[in-house]
């Protein structure tokens, strides 16, 4: 594991306002940025009251105008959702801002129910032309001397770090054709983690952007003083996901000492399968569960999440989080 990075939801709590969520995202990443943390990612996601990155591309320049060295970028992008045209110049003229540091990942999925994805002004069948999107935007990213009858500006020349999302084989798949690195879900989605992982190693073609394969998965912690502690403040994200599942979407409730009591048993064993990758607890049970991981799936960059309620205690989890894989970096080879 060559570096740790984390992602942000932005999560807005039964006790914020959005705009306190967008101030707390900002404070988080600059907490990150001090703790060693590589990269500092927004998603994309809509008509979703728990979650403040919606406008993700406005939402990468506040975090990066709010930092100096931390990368920052897309976790991503849902393409089907925009033309490309449009990403590119919006994620150029965030280079152009913030030269070196910003990433573009791309995935396929709306990140919404269907409604919101017809407001969107695009269709679930534009899913269907993700591949040809994506190559469609890098070409924007990587006209060098704009020839091209037409132009991204800013963004023309920039050649943007690109990755594909994903949850599943396709994006492991496209990803390795186009010689793109990879990012897989595996915070709330590990089902097909390992098929995806050798689909993209095996299958990965270098390319002018990439010469070897480059994987990074996702995972939950919930770092605290005890076991106990870790599994309370994981309880808020248990509690949300099941809502999310059965269609009552909200703010990201409070803690609670027993989720079981909260969470009906069908919603919460979908919960906690979904949510299966992550290491919770206090710092000894957590090194062993992140050890644990990067030993099995021998990623090249790890990135956490960490969806608690209390944005102080949410700092102390990746400050925990950092801790642990600091001791766990590898050098990065020649």
């Amino acid at each position: 594991m060559q570096n740790y990075s984390l992602l942000d939801l932005a999560p807005v709590t039964e006790d914020e306002t959005p705009a306190e969520a967008l101030h707390n995202a900002a404070d988080l990443a600059r907490h990150a940025e001090a703790q060693g943390y590589h990269r500092y990612w927004l998603a994309e996601h809509h008509n979703m009251p728990g979650i403040a990155s919606a406008a993700t591309a406005v939402v990468i320049g506040h975090v990066a105008q709010a930092t100096s060295t931390i990368r920052v970028g897309s976790g991503g992008i849902m393409l089907p959702n925009h033309a490309p045209l449009v990403v590119a110049e919006q994620f150029g003229t965030l280079d152009a801002l913030h030269p070196g540091r910003i990433d573009l990942g791309l995935g396929r999925a709306p990140g919404t129910d269907g409604a919101t994805a017809h407001a969107l002004r695009r269709y679930h069948q534009s899913a269907d032309a993700f591949p040809q999107d994506v190559v469609e935007l890098i070409g924007y990213l990587d006209d060098e001397d704009g020839r091209a009858p037409v132009r991204a500006v800013p963004g023309m020349g920039s050649r943007l770090p690109v990755w594909i999302l994903g949850s599943s084989t396709f994006g492991a798949q496209l990803a390795a054709y186009l010689g793109l690195p990879y990012a897989f879900a595996s915070h709330f989605a590990p089902q097909m983690l390992e098929q995806a992982i050798t689909a993209y190693r095996e299958g990965f073609r270098p390319s002018a952007r990439l010469d070897k394969p480059h994987f990074m998965m996702a995972a939950g912690i919930f770092a605290g003083e005890s076991d106990d502690e870790g599994e309370y403040l994981r309880s808020s994200q248990i509690q949300a996901f099941a809502r999310l599942r059965t269609g009552n979407p909200g703010r990201l409730p409070r803690p609670v000492r027993d989720v079981a009591a909260h969470v009906p048993a069908p919603a919460l064993a979908g919960a906690q399968a979904a949510l299966s990758v992550s290491a919770t607890g206090g710092k000894d049970k957590v090194r062993r569960e992140l050890r644990e991981m990067v030993e099995r799936y021998r990623p090249d960059e790890l990135m956490l999440t960490s969806m608690i309620f209390d944005p102080e205690a949410r700092k102390r989890s990746v400050s925990i989080g950092a801790e642990i894989l600091s001791d766990m970096k590898t050098p990065v080879p020649a």
